[in-house]
This record gives structure tokens, sequence and C-alpha cells, in this order.
């Protein structure tokens, strides 16, 4: 099961990159100083993503782990 293995390290990966993205934009919207009625918009669009790629790092180690287990 070593193509399961790869694959899922690669969407591990692939979420964790997502999580750096929203911590950058989260970062670069703070530094900004805007006033909250013009950053929360900006923040609402990063929760979806931050869930999305939380949701694919999380079966992404489900993957490894299957892919060790067998």
């Amino acid at each position: 099961m070593t193509w399961l293995i790869i694959l899922g390290t690669i969407t591990t990966i692939l979420g964790l990159g997502g999580l750096g993205y929203c911590i950058r934009e989260a970062a670069r919207v703070k530094r900004e100083g805007l006033t909250p009625e013009e950053a929360q918009p900006r923040l609402r669009a990063l929760i979806a993503i931050n869930l999305a790629s939380v949701c694919v790092a999380a079966m992404g180690l489900g993957m490894v782990v299957v892919g060790v287990m067998l």
C-alpha cells in the first residue's frame, strides 16, 4: 500500500499549505490595521478555506494511517 501512503502524504501537505495560506492572509489583515468592519469580510472568507484545509489534511493523515496498517 505504498501508493496510499504517498498519496496521503501529498494530500496532507496540500492541507498544510492551505493552513499556511490562511495564517499568512490573517497576519496580512492584522498588519494592515483595518477597522473591524473592513477586516471582517476578509476573515470570514478565510474561515471556509481554513476548514477545508483542515479536512484535507485530516483525510491525508487518515490515508497514511490506513496505508501503514495495510
